[in-house]
């Protein structure tokens, strides 16, 4: 059944209003009729079944058949701070971190970015990037689209760390300690920040940092993955240690 992301707002009491790209993809696309059903997402963790009864240019309303019980967010909140990769790298990690279950994206401008950051074009990207998470947020089955913030700095990112439990730095230079090894002491962390270099890793420099600053360097196994590879990875064995891939 097709999947759709709404405001809380759109939700009152038994009816629902569409509105949007998706009232074309609805209505166009689709060619769906009244009495058709779909599923309708708050963004806040609920879903419901909810059967079409006016569509329109504009705007598409429903009324709610059913609530619907669904646990598809992952209960640990992963945070990827992902260094800014170079081409379209980021519409690819927004995509696959959603579909994994990380909960918010941070694009971080570190030293070795080999793409600068650019305010100017910030919103326009930010808008791409929240509009990828939102469609894959729809083909998982999410009851939640993950956010994408503003952009930072390394130095920004590490003043913000205080609402983590944990905070993780898969690093090539650390040969010892491994992911697994780390979740398991640290009990049941709620919030998780995995931070992820550019194409051209974390500099020793923003190691150092990142150590004083509580994190903690990590090595995902013996073979160096992409700035676009580690990041997913690393969701993933986290959601896996936590029973969230059906472990």
């Amino acid at each position: 059944m097709q999947r759709y992301f709404v405001e809380p707002e759109a939700i009152q009491q038994e009816t629902v209003t569409i509105t949007g790209d998706d009232v074309k993809h609805i209505t166009r696309v689709l060619r769906m009729e009244a009495e058709d059903e779909v599923i309708v997402c708050d963004g806040v963790g609920h879903a419901y079944r909810v059967e079409l009864t006016e569509l329109g240019s504009e705007q598409v309303a429903g009324r709610i058949i059913e609530k619907l019980d669904t646990t598809s967010e992952a209960r640990v909140k992963i945070t990827l701070a992902q260094g800014l990769p170079k081409g379209d790298k980021m519409d690819l990690i927004v995509q696959k971190g959603t579909e994994v279950g990380v909960s918010r994206f941070l694009p971080v401008e570190m030293s070795r970015c080999i793409v600068q950051y650019d305010q100017k074009k910030e919103q326009k990207r930010r808008e791409r990037w929240q509009k990828i998470a939102k469609e894959a947020a729809e083909q998982a089955h999410r009851t939640m689209i993950p956010s994408v913030g503003i952009g930072m700095t390394f130095k920004q990112l590490l003043n913000n760390l205080d609402g983590f439990d944990l905070v993780i730095v898969p690093y090539e230079g650390e040969k010892a300690r491994g992911l697994r090894d780390v979740l398991q002491e640290h009990g049941q962390p709620e919030h998780i920040c995995v931070v992820i270099g550019p194409e051209g890793g974390i500099a020793d420099g923003e190691i150092e940092a990142a150590l004083a600053a509580g994190a903690i360097p990590v090595t995902l196994g013996s073979r160096i993955m992409r700035t676009e590879t580690a990041g997913l990875v690393a969701a993933a064995c986290i959601c896996y240690q936590f029973g969230e891939m059906g472990g």
